[in-house]
């Protein structure tokens, strides 16, 4: 998919040029027919993430066109079952372990699968500078997603409500923007680089896995670190000169940044069961 192929210098009356096109055309749509559904996914992540530049979206065309390969992506595609031991719910009051099975990943995007037993989660975290796709192959989640609200800085003093103790908090002003339960088959969720709700949480109502898509990738060195946050209510916290609605406290909270990695979050790898990716 993507690759043209030259073609020899011919005289303007040479009719047979057509035929060749035609021919050139017809072996592409048998090839895209014998693709399998990830690697039809890998070829489309080639070419739409080519640039792998943080906080540049790919055109409207490429998203409305990778997103139509994750819709009608299965758990069959990518080798798994409910029966495998990653989606068996966990006894007792241990964390709940989540299993990543990686796919793909190079300095222009990456693909994986997270796979949640019940209750399982992954604590709200951001996603600096990409474009991500979520795509729910089964089961239920509860997806819970902000954005930043601009105009209001972080690091700032606030005063708690339940003590009117002045601290300082390193926090910021967020949005709600998605607080839903999905259940599969949908559509894959897109997230943008400062829209979208670029910070979001999953929480397996049942056993689920979801096929993540990022581009460009996390990477340190590039500034794409993955921070988590703590998410208080708005009321919770006064801040000087900042006000919203009445109506929309609800849809308003201070995210603040944990200093270490959330103690509820426990997960391990294993390997990619599936149809194998061929880097071509």
């Amino acid at each position: 998919m993507g690759i043209e192929t030259a073609l020899a210098d011919r005289k303007v009356t040479e009719l047979p040029k057509v035929t060749n096109s035609n021919s050139k055309t017809r072996k592409n749509r048998r090839r895209q027919k014998k693709m399998s559904p990830v690697q039809r996914l890998f070829e489309t992540c080639r070419e739409v993430f080519s640039a792998g530049i943080s906080d540049v979206v790919p055109p409207p065309e490429d998203i409305q066109r990778l997103r139509s390969v994750l819709d009608v992506m299965k758990p069959e595609d990518v080798g798994l079952t409910l029966e495998l031991p990653y989606f068996r719910a966990t006894m007792g009051n241990i964390t709940p372990t989540i299993t990543y099975l990686h796919l793909y990943e190079s300095d222009k995007f990456s693909m994986g699968i997270f796979c949640l037993p019940p209750s399982g989660v992954i604590p709200l975290h951001n996603h600096p500078g990409m474009t991500v796709f979520s795509k729910l192959l089964f089961g239920t989640m509860h997806i819970k997603s902000y954005d930043w609200v601009a105009d209001v800085p972080g690091n700032t003093s606030t005063t708690v409500n339940s003590s009117l103790e002045t601290t300082t908090h390193d926090v910021r002003l967020a949005k709600v923007k998605v607080d839903s339960d999905f259940t599969a088959p949908c559509n894959a969720s897109i997230l943008y680089p400062a829209d979208g709700g670029n910070m979001h949480c999953f929480t397996a109502v049942t056993a689920c896995a979801v096929l993540d898509v990022l581009g460009p990738p996390y990477s340190d060195p590039d500034g794409r670190h993955c921070t988590y946050y703590h998410d208080l209510p708005f009321s919770d916290l006064l801040v000087d000169g900042v006000t919203v609605p009445e109506e929309e406290k609800e849809s308003h909270a201070w995210l603040q940044e944990r200093e270490i990695l959330p103690e509820d979050l426990a997960v391990v790898g294993a390997p990619y069961g599936g149809p194998k990716i061929v880097e071509n």
